[in-house]
């Protein structure tokens, strides 16, 4: 059977319609479903095999990119209470779904949530970096290469050798760990799963670095390996017809290789 993979929304989400398509094309059985339908009980996070957090201004960023979306998801996933949750670091169900290993995607403002929720980098509950203002100081929409750490952890880049060209299109994507040690970690543990390179695949500065990000990060995951988030949408482009210079005969580096690898690791859970 294909894995069951929640695609979890809230008002002023946008980016899961190509999250799902993304998922079937990797032979998932993605389900949009917002954060409401979880809270009232309609749906179970238990009976998923993946979760997926999309991009979009949720909540309309208010307080922040992914703030309070980072706080509903404490509050809505299984937590007692708002204080509760809070205390334990994360909303029970989700902490429990992280624990099992089952993995977490976070895309841009999933990915901002994740970061501000305190599950990543981990350990959870524990808020140790953010994703802030661009360094220029403006919205940024371009293309850019991400290069696959081959000896992260990560369940979604398992295998990945190949770049990934995608388009990046947020206002807060500047990745800052809270101190040098944390900083130091991220690295010591490869848990630095993605970095924006330029076409060569070599380190590189804006606008290969679209958002003045440490080090280059783009992505990041936990110590396990199974919770990722990343600021870049690869899933605009999983297609080759999606790529910017196809009607010139160009493409290759999709996203799609990375929801490949996600959903064949959690057909395994």
């Amino acid at each position: 059977m294909k894995p069951r993979v929640l695609i979890l929304v809230a008002s002023g989400t946008n980016r899961d319609r190509d999250a799902a398509v993304a998922c079937e094309a990797a032979g998932g059985d993605p389900e949009v479903v917002h954060i409401n339908q979880v809270r009232a009980g309609a749906r179970r996070l238990s009976d998923y095999q993946m979760l997926l957090l999309p991009g979009g201004f949720s909540y309309g960023d208010n307080l922040g990119a992914g703030r309070v979306l980072a706080t509903d998801l404490l509050y809505s996933l299984g937590g007692r209470t708002l204080g509760a949750a809070l205390t334990h670091g994360l909303g029970d169900d989700l902490s429990s779904f992280a624990a099992s290993g089952k993995p977490i995607l976070g895309i841009c403002n999933g990915f901002q949530a994740l970061v501000k929720s305190g599950l990543l980098p981990g350990p959870a509950g524990r808020i140790r970096a953010t994703l802030t203002t661009n360094a220029s100081n403006r919205f940024e929409c371009r293309w850019v290469h991400l290069r696959p750490n081959r000896n992260s952890p990560s369940v979604f880049t398992r295998g990945l050798d190949e770049m990934i060209f995608c388009p990046v299109a947020h206002g807060e994507g500047r990745f800052l760990p809270i101190d040098q040690e944390t900083r130091a970690e991220l690295h010591d543990r490869d848990q630095v799963a993605l970095t924006y390179v330029n076409a060569s695949g070599d380190s590189a500065d804006y606008p290969d670095n679209p958002n003045g990000s440490v080090d280059g990060i783009a992505g990041i995951c936990n110590a396990a390996g199974n919770v990722m988030g990343l600021m870049p949408h690869p899933e605009d482009h999983i297609f080759s017809e999606q790529h910017p210079q196809w009607t010139r005969g160009e493409g290759g580096r999709s996203g799609l290789a990375l929801f490949a690898s996600g959903i064949r690791y959690a057909a395994q859970i």
